[in-house]
């Protein structure tokens, strides 16, 4: 049995919750970073990654050679340590610290690739997954652990596995509950489509989303050319590749957009967005409609006449990556609050009031635009805002 993404956010704070250590166990690329770290977020956890596959024998024995007595840290409850600057040594420390001077707020250390690191690694976990201590040091009890592995074949479901790992030991298997995470297409896309609280932006562009949407199996899928998989995390590279795009000259993204995609996702799936991307003929970027001259705060005319002779949903895409770039071109500066305001009237009531819902997420900018608005110091700005609520109140009509 397996579960999706949505599922999985749910599942495991109930294990954790119950006093277990949850084992996720995914395909590469699928999401487990991700997910751990959004269920630190929602638990306002604070949380530790140590990467296991890059560990070596020893790291965790705390070896204590001839240091000043500035380099051994004294705990008021957990024991005494030296400040050892590699390994897990260094990373005990800073959750112990952390622990001491943040005693009521939850933790969470995620061992990631826990079965790419070698026997000798994972024996010396055993007792902080299983005991929770390690020689004189005992885990703080607001410490809680989550794993992460590649599946193995000797895993039911994955007879077929090529992944290099090393099985986990009995003990581990018996005493940590695993979990499978699954790529589910229409749980993806709800995520794709939710907004980031970081950028006030869609965690995916809305025309990887496009994609995707049109044929669901590409989410996952190898490529028979090269030896690249297209995964989720592949998905999301191609979704920041593609705006990076959009701030070069349209001359410089013909150029180098096919390998950029292919080098992501591999050779037909690459070409296959980059038709797609042909297809919906949007040669128009945000740094064109803001930046094309006569500068200032009204769209150009050969350029306005380019837009309105686009599709709705093609116009709607071009004003979705405006919004995806508002740092590079804030709306708070008049000349493109006027050139936004202008292009977003030109389309129909639907894709206009759309285009503010998605706006109205970026609580920021909303204030942003609020205290200008206040302030009357700008009057595209300030025109631009009035225009937003007006649109917004669409919804109660």
């Amino acid at each position: 049995m397996a579960l999706s993404y949505q599922a999985m956010l749910a599942a495991v704070p109930v294990v954790l919750k119950a006093g277990n250590v949850p084992n996720i166990v995914g395909e590469a690329g699928i999401g487990k970073s991700a997910l751990v770290a959004e269920v630190a977020t929602r638990l306002h956890a604070k949380l530790f990654t140590t990467v296991v596959s890059l560990a070596e024998k020893g790291d965790l024995a705390i070896p204590i050679p001839p240091l000043t007595s500035e380099s051994f840290i004294e705990t008021a409850d957990y024991g005494r340590l030296a400040d050892v600057q590699f390994g897990y040594a260094h990373t005990l420390i800073e959750i112990i610290r952390y622990a001491e001077t943040h005693p009521q707020q939850p933790i969470i250390w995620f061992l990631d690739e826990f079965n790419r690191g070698t026997q000798a690694v994972q024996s010396e976990l055993m007792n902080l997954v299983l005991q929770r201590t390690i020689n004189t040091l005992t885990l703080p009890d607001q410490v809680q652990l989550m794993l992460a592995e590649n599946p193995d074949a000797s895993m039911r479901g994955f007879e077929t596995s090529t992944y290099g790992v090393v099985a986990s030991d009995a003990a581990i298997k018996d005493r940590t509950v695993r979990l499978v995470l699954t790529s589910d297409a229409d749980d993806w896309l709800q995520w794709a489509a939710q907004t980031n609280p970081t950028t006030g932006q869609p965690n995916i562009h809305p025309l990887v989303q496009q994609f995707i949407s049109e044929d669901v199996t590409r989410l996952n899928q190898a490529d028979a050319v090269d030896d690249l998989v297209a995964t989720p995390r592949a998905w999301e590279r191609v979704s920041t590749n593609l705006t990076a795009l959009a701030d070069l000259p349209t001359a410089t993204q013909a150029m180098i957009a096919l390998d950029v995609f292919q080098g992501d996702v591999g050779t037909d799936l690459g070409l296959a967005f980059e038709q797609f991307l042909e297809q919906q003929a949007i040669h128009l970027t945000p740094q064109q409609l803001y930046t094309s001259e006569p500068q200032g705060a009204v769209v150009p005319a050969a350029l306005l006449t380019q837009f309105q002779a686009m599709s709705e949903p093609q116009k709607s895409t071009v004003l979705r990556s405006c919004l995806q770039l508002t740092t590079t071109y804030p709306l708070t500066v008049d000349a493109h609050a006027g050139r936004f305001l202008q292009l977003l009237q030109t389309l129909g009531q639907d894709g206009q009031f759309s285009l503010v819902q998605q706006l109205g997420q970026n609580r920021d900018l909303l204030k942003q635009l609020y205290t200008a608005n206040i302030a009357q110091q700008s009057p595209y700005v300030t025109a631009l805002y009035q225009y937003l609520q007006q649109v917004a109140s669409w919804s109660n009509q």
